[in-house]
């Protein structure tokens, strides 16, 4: 049976593909300000320039491709029962051939009902204001915004709980609550944390092994590091 290698992934391995974010510039994501477009009161405020923002982001999606970091998750998987956890809306691990991918904060490429969160469709062309579900609500972007709840934690917990590895990528280890999934690894379980610059990791309980590279260069080194536990 193969081991089970969960990875959490943020915005750093996504980023040598040419996706950026809104820490990219002091609180501001492609130039707007990350309180008008991925908050539920930027929605009620002007949905009209959110919708527009995720149009523009879906876009620019299509014109992006997986690099050498998502493609080496999706080779370990003829090693391990690897398991992404990822905080990016992209579909950049699934299109690398990553086959097990927990979407924490919602899919750019889904939208959903403004009023029933449970009436979700794939979306790949621009959403604008007239599009609704069945019942005529207007559908919004199926993104987890700041100060929505996360419904997929339970299950990334769950995940968690049953690695025998446990690798965090290009995340900062900032963002609450997908920072907080360390704390539910079993003790004395291995975590891998790349990241170029990395933070200290408090009241760990694992050995921690770090790699200071960016995401395409930390997974080579990382694929070498686990061959010794195929």
């Amino acid at each position: 049976m193969k081991k089970k290698l969960v990875v959490l992934t943020g915005a750093g391995i996504s980023a040598e593909s040419g996706i950026k974010t809104f820490r990219d510039s002091d609180g501001l994501w492609e130039g707007h300000n990350v309180m008008d477009v991925a908050t539920p009161e930027g929605w009620r405020k002007n949905p009209v320039l959110v919708l527009d923002f995720y149009n523009q982001r879906r876009q620019q999606l299509k014109e992006v491709q997986p690099n050498l970091a998502h493609q080496i998750l999706a080779e370990l998987e003829n090693d391990f029962d690897v398991f992404i956890i990822t905080q990016n809306v992209d579909d950049l691990h699934e299109r690398a051939g990553s086959t097990s991918v927990l979407h924490l904060h919602g899919e750019l490429l889904k939208v959903r009902s403004s009023i029933n969160p449970n009436y979700i469709l794939d979306w790949r062309e621009d959403l604008n204001l007239g599009d609704t579900d069945k019942n005529n609500n207007q559908l919004r972007p199926h993104i987890v915004w700041f100060g929505e709840a996360v419904p997929a934690l339970e299950e990334a917990v769950a995940i968690t709980q049953n690695a025998d590895y446990f690798a965090v990528i290009g995340t900062s280890l900032q963002v609450y609550p997908a920072a907080g999934l360390l704390d539910f690894t079993a003790p004395q379980i291995p975590v891998f944390y790349i990241d170029p610059k990395p933070i200290k990791i408090p009241n760990l309980r694992n050995p921690l092994d770090i790699i200071p590279e960016v995401a395409s260069e930390g997974m080579k080194i990382l694929k070498k590091k686990l061959l010794p536990f195929i």
